[in-house]
């Protein structure tokens, strides 16, 4: 465990998955993965009393993405074996329904997250990114798979490969976000909206996520064709130049 994510049950049947490593942006760590991973399954479990898990972020950040540091000591290993991995698939089983709260900087994975989650809610400071092409990697996270069918071909194009930042209002409009909070009342939202769904029949609730949610096979497929590429990718020239171009900034 880790005590960058704090993980509390909450009132209404609840778990709140809180990233509290605001000095780093909330940037991802193995154990922060671990410990995220560990909640959604524990949340899984029958004799939990969880009906719906909220990830939030910590004084305005949601999170900056992988820490690079953290990543690229990682990248001897087996991408198979990496902790962002088994967080992401866990993402695409998950039973209990999942709620975020953005407020600020949403990268990376801070975006991708958000495509399982079954609610969005964000601040007028919210701010999303996939930069996955400008580090030398590809999309992960199924995000491949599932943008292009959330906003189609064209706009998700340009969100993968060229990388650029998006606000609260265009999640909306492109129905990557339910609505507009402000930031004061963001995480009493979320947590009232989980409740909301903790709240309801459970096998009803759960027969309506499948069908809404549709082919997990197929998501789970992309997902390990973009493991298959982002391991190649993460060892290639391009992304170690782009590593050690992030790492020289950060040490200024």
């Amino acid at each position: 465990m880790t005590d960058h994510v704090r993980i509390t049950d909450e009132p209404g049947g609840v778990r709140l998955v809180r990233l509290a490593r605001p000095e780093k942006k909330n940037a991802l760590t193995g154990a922060m993965y671990d410990a995220m991973r560990e909640a959604l399954e524990g949340a899984d479990r029958e004799d939990s009393g969880v009906g719906a898990v909220v990830f939030a972020g910590a004084e305005g950040v949601f999170t900056a993405g992988n820490d690079i540091a953290d990543f690229v000591a990682r990248t001897e290993r087996a991408f198979g074996e990496a902790p962002s991995l088994r967080f992401i698939r866990q993402l695409a089983v998950t039973r209990t329904p999942m709620v975020a709260a953005v407020d600020g900087l949403a990268v990376g994975v801070g975006t991708t997250l958000t495509l399982h989650c079954d609610l969005v809610y964000v601040t007028p400071a919210a701010t999303f990114r996939m930069p996955f092409v400008d580090l030398g990697l590809v999309p992960e996270a199924a995000s491949s798979y599932l943008l292009p069918r959330r906003v189609g071909l064209p706009k998700a194009t340009e969100l993968l490969l060229l990388g650029e930042a998006f606000g609260a209002d265009e999640a909306v409009r492109l129905g990557l976000a339910n609505a507009v909070v402000p930031a004061d009342g963001l995480l009493e939202h979320a947590l009232a909206q989980g409740a909301k769904l903790a709240g309801k029949p459970r096998q009803a609730l759960a027969a309506a996520r499948r069908l809404i949610r549709g082919d997990g096979e197929a998501v789970r497929a992309a997902m390990d064709a973009e493991a298959q590429a982002f391991d190649a990718a993460l060892r290639s020239p391009e992304a170690q130049a782009a590593f050690q171009r992030f790492l020289s900034r950060g040490a200024r």
